[in-house]
């Protein structure tokens, strides 16, 4: 009976997991085992929540190594802001903007070879999940314990969060992930806040052996996630890659602050992402490369010609001729990405 048992948990599992699968066109994918280093790309999209079912963009994209012969995990954060070249596939043309619009542009593909552009780093995996799957997962794992950096009432969701350690529902952890306006730090603040909350539920999914959790967040995950990630991939990271959940590193991507044709942006200075780049090769048992790609080359030209690393939101240039930029993240209104046409909905 228990055999059985087990053999019916496990199908359900797994047909709960292959709703979620989605294959990423060219992704260097590798074998998840418990010898090898993998790459994976956290995705969250603003919607599924607060009455919104469109496309979105991923406002939060955090790069994440696991490192089974180090027992090691990395996270890397990247601000939505940040000024990237789209990397083009089939369906679309290369274009300049911030880099929350590739998942808008071409989906998951386009975001994973851009983040490659970016960083020169191989991403193997990637996993997009909506507010309301991140909201649906906390309840589900009756809640995670975070530190709040301080004080703040939230403008939008009217919520209060107290300074010091708090338990947060699943509508409390979304609020407490999404804020940033009330942050001194920005984008910046809310990335650390969104690393607490990832890093917690991993926590709390790992430490508990609850089969019945496990079955619950499955079904909920069957529509509020996509991954290329198969079953299988699953089941051996949590079989030989749990150790390393235990040890985790967090970095930022930092950025300075430039206006191109009047729309703010976030510049990383090319020592920047030499050292994110770094970082990230080295946890993937990687040597160091030489960054030489599209922001690289347009910072020598923008250096070359005067621009103001250390000055208030500078105008910076785009020096490539090919380059097209447009308001992609803009909180209203049709913009063009890409070649293509992408509606965007008010959001926070």
């Amino acid at each position: 009976m228990g055999s059985a048992s087990a053999a019916y948990v496990y199908y359900q599992a797994k047909s709960s997991i292959d709703k979620t699968y989605s294959a990423a066109q060219g992704a260097k994918t590798a074998k998840v085992s418990s010898t090898k280093p993998i790459s994976i790309l956290l995705m969250g999209t603003d919607t599924g929540a607060l009455g919104r079912t469109y496309k979105g963009r991923t406002d939060t994209m955090i790069v994440v190594t696991i490192n089974p012969k180090t027992n090691k995990t990395t996270m890397v954060s990247i601000p939505r802001d940040t000024l990237a070249k789209i990397s083009a596939t089939s369906s679309n043309s290369s274009s300049t903007q911030k880099i929350n619009a590739a998942y808008t542009v071409g989906g998951a593909t386009t975001a994973m070879k851009t983040v490659e552009s970016l960083l020169n780093i191989p991403i193997n995996y990637y996993v997009t999940i909506n507010m309301g799957g991140l909201e649906k997962v906390v309840n589900a794992i009756g809640g995670i314990d975070v530190n709040v950096p301080f004080s703040w009432s939230d403008s939008h969701t009217h919520m209060s969060f107290k300074k010091g350690k708090a338990h947060l529902n699943g509508k409390q952890a979304l609020a407490f992930a999404r804020m940033r306006y009330e942050d001194p730090n920005g984008d910046y603040g809310r990335q650390k806040r969104q690393q607490q909350v990832i890093q917690q539920i991993v926590k709390k999914v790992t430490k508990s052996g609850n089969v019945s959790m496990y079955r619950k967040l499955l079904s909920l995950l069957s529509n509020n996630m996509k991954t290329n990630l198969s079953f299988s991939d699953m089941v051996s990271l949590a079989e030989n890659d749990k150790s390393a959940t235990k040890s985790v590193k967090k970095y930022t991507l930092q950025g300075v602050g430039a206006y191109i044709n009047e729309e703010s942006y976030q510049v990383p200075t090319t020592k920047e992402l030499q050292k994110m780049s770094n970082t990230l090769r080295k946890s993937l048992g990687l040597s160091s490369e030489t960054l030489s790609n599209y922001n690289t080359s347009e910072n020598k030209l923008n250096t070359a010609n005067g621009f103001d690393w250390s000055g208030d939101n500078p105008d910076y240039t785009l020096y490539d001729s090919t380059s097209t930029t447009s308001d992609s993240t803009s909180d209203t209104g049709t913009t063009t990405a890409g070649g293509g046409t992408a509606t965007m909905q008010p959001g926070y």
